[in-house]
């Protein structure tokens, strides 16, 4: 369990040491910024992997104890709340035809900046190392959180999701799951693969990307947004993870540490077309009501990871870790 970061978190590391017990009301997430506040979005998070790998030596029953699942809602109210203020709410849109267009040009708008540019031609060992250690609170999980809305899907759109995600599990083979080969790739660069190490060290904005994603995936009302989040994760995934292969070799690493990058420049090109036009474009056709939340959904992971990629380059221009705390661990 990682150390408290407010009264939010303390609230959680503190109490689900004992069995599932009622908890004093919910508490009101005050918080200057909800899209990226360390203690909120820490709370969050654990509040989440309940439902995920569950929390060591945390009693499992603990995930469905009602007066946890109304402090957890009031939080994901907080979050949801300023990021409908920043985006503004769904707006209606077509019933399929063109979203693929439609969902390009929310990735193409996104003149946040590129992350994956800077760590090709310039990043150093130890920014690589942090970026790693960023992304493995997804990757070690990658794919999870939109599996999520499997069951609430039906027909073409159903068969695309799983069409996906099938190839996010390695197809069958246990050695080529992407979350094996994320963390095969973190062993290589000399991190600690173990799920859920680093969780200390990742700040507010980081957890924001993958609360993002449980938030979407865990309720069905937002099923459409969840499906576009997919949709523009798979459009804008190709050629970043081919410059991040190509800092890997750059500094020195070899075919091991990049195989995780390798993989999905060639995946996620062929996932592109059926995240968007049989995913998207089939639910929006098949549930005209929720083509708008398809798209909210590829607007919000266009701006939180804008906002993620942001972080990380302000800090390194300032000299410093990106992470609440350095690594410890670097490469032989």
């Amino acid at each position: 369990m990682p150390e408290p970061r407010g009264e939010l978190s303390a609230l959680l590391v503190e109490r689900l040491e004992a069995p599932p017990h009622a908890l004093p009301p919910a508490l009101a997430a005050f918080v200057e910024d909800a899209l990226t506040d360390d203690d909120l979005h820490l709370a969050l998070y654990l509040s989440y992997e309940l439902h995920y790998r569950g929390l060591p030596g945390v009693d499992e029953r603990w995930e469905w104890e009602p007066t946890l699942i109304a402090h957890r809602a009031s939080w994901e109210t907080a979050f949801e709340a300023a990021l409908l203020e920043r985006l503004g709410p769904p707006r209606p849109a077509g019933a399929g035809d063109g979203m693929d267009l439609a969902l390009r040009a929310i990735v193409d708008a996104d003149h946040g900046p590129s992350l994956s540019k800077y760590l090709e031609r310039e990043g150093t060992v130890e920014q690589v190392l942090e970026f790693v250690v960023h992304r493995s609170a997804y990757q070690l999980k990658e794919a999870d959180p939109h599996s999520w809305a499997i069951p609430r899907l039906a027909g073409a759109p159903k068969a695309a999701l799983v069409e996906v995600q099938a190839d996010e599990y390695g197809g069958g083979r246990p050695d080529r799951v992407h979350a094996e080969l994320f963390g095969k790739a973190m062993a290589q660069l000399g991190l600690d693969r173990t799920y859920g190490a680093y969780l200390d060290r990742l700040p507010g904005v980081t957890l924001a990307t993958v609360n993002l994603m449980s938030l979407l995936g865990l309720h069905r009302r937002w099923r459409g947004a969840i499906a576009g989040h997919l949709a523009a994760f798979e459009m804008t995934s190709s050629i970043p993870n081919r410059r991040y292969g190509n800092a890997l070799r750059r500094l020195g690493f070899g075919a091991e540490a990049t195989d995780f990058f390798d993989e999905h420049v060639e995946a996620d090109a062929v996932h592109e077309n059926v995240a968007a036009v049989d995913l998207a474009g089939g639910l929006a056709r098949a549930e005209p009501a929720i083509a708008g939340d398809v798209l909210w959904g590829a607007r919000a992971l266009v701006d939180v990871e804008a906002r993620w990629a942001r972080h990380l380059l302000d800090a390194w221009a300032e000299g410093r870790s990106s992470l609440l705390a350095p690594i410890d661990a670097l490469p032989a």
